[in-house]
């Protein structure tokens, strides 16, 4: 049976700089839309799942731009609510070599960050579904999108469905101290949950030691022990952690850890020349979901996971658009990139 998965959250209007172009040399932008919850909904729809993404867009023309645009992918956009006044915008600079990639955000007031409790019926939207999964992006917009965010995962337990929080702090939407307090209380009701050593850190204070991901150096142990202390503090079944070698902006080493509160397995690591690495961590998220919902033992699972999101990195786009077969043919060790004819 066909596997049903929501995802909540916000998608914005994403204007990148054509090539590796400056922000002060464009005279155009190249138009996309994506975000952290609807990329992972693209992956899944995908790999075969019957994908639907929750959230709120305006309802003049670029709210239903970004509506076609999920279409075009196999997302389900039934439980989408149209009000508001405007898509969020974020701004990319794509970095080379030793220049950083850069983002700059407009999504102040956008329709999902207006939202509020009772707008979704989500008895509705988790009758018969198997998992949701949302990021710490979303309670982060604005104190009635974290109330959402909440009554959404006490709906999601209700139904019995499982639920997966992919932590991403982002550091110009809230504090540290605000996504403590926001976080702790919706982790209560996370089954699975992936994150990065920033993540950890910043929302929980838990810090990973021996480790300087800026001098592309990382201490297993560090984050093996970071993994055990959110389990021991949520009860989380599962954590995954991506682990990042940042060499420079084009080169980046990339492996991930998992977790199970008894076992822990370490992935493959694949030295990566990047394209696009925005959207590594959904791809991530979402591999690592699609697996474990087919079924994979917990190092497949984190094998898929892993090869996803190294074939996310050369897509240009929010979004990872690849088959369940090519990411199993890099899992198999065919990384060559031989011409396929």
């Amino acid at each position: 049976m066909t596997k049903k998965v929501v995802t909540f959250g916000e998608i914005m209007l994403r204007l990148s700089t054509p090539g590796f172009q400056r922000f002060v040399q464009a005279n155009s932008f190249d138009v996309v839309y994506g975000g952290g919850e609807s990329n992972v909904a693209v992956s899944l729809s995908n790999y075969g799942f019957d994908a639907y993404f929750v959230s709120k867009v305006p309802s003049h023309e670029i709210g239903q731009a970004c509506c076609n645009f999920l279409r075009q992918y196999g997302v389900n956009i039934d439980y989408i609510k149209r009000g508001g006044d405007r898509l969020g915008i974020y701004y990319l600079e794509s970095g080379a070599s030793q220049r950083p990639s850069k983002v700059i955000y407009d999504r102040a007031n956008s329709s999902i960050a207006q939202v509020k409790p009772g707008e979704f019926d989500w008895d509705e939207i988790f009758d018969g579904k198997d998992l949701f999964h949302f990021t710490g992006i979303t309670p982060a917009i604005s104190d009635s999108a974290a109330e959402v965010t909440l009554e959404a995962v006490k709906a999601a337990k209700k139904a019995g469905v499982l639920v997966s929080c992919d932590l991403n702090f982002r550091k110009k939407l809230w504090t540290s101290e605000k996504a403590n307090r926001i976080m702790s209380g919706l982790m209560e009701y996370v089954d699975i949950a992936v994150g990065n050593e920033e993540d950890a850190e910043k929302v929980f204070g838990i810090k990973a030691e021996n480790t300087d991901i800026t001098k592309g150096a990382l201490d297993d142990s560090g984050y093996q022990e970071v993994a055990k202390k959110l389990v021991e503090r949520f009860g989380f079944k599962k954590v995954a952690i991506t682990l990042r070698e940042s060499y420079s902006a084009s080169d980046n080493g990339w492996s991930a850890l998992l977790y199970d509160g008894q076992e822990f397995y370490k992935s493959k690591k694949y030295d990566i020349r990047i394209v696009d690495r925005v959207g590594g961590g959904d791809s991530f998220c979402s591999g690592l979901l699609y697996g474990l919902l087919s079924g994979m033992d917990n190092q497949k699972a984190l094998e898929f996971a892993v090869a996803a999101s190294c074939l996310k990195h050369t897509i240009l786009g929010d979004f990872n658009l690849v088959s369940v077969a090519e990411v199993e043919s890099l899992m198999s060790g065919d990384g060559s990139g031989r011409v396929q004819r």
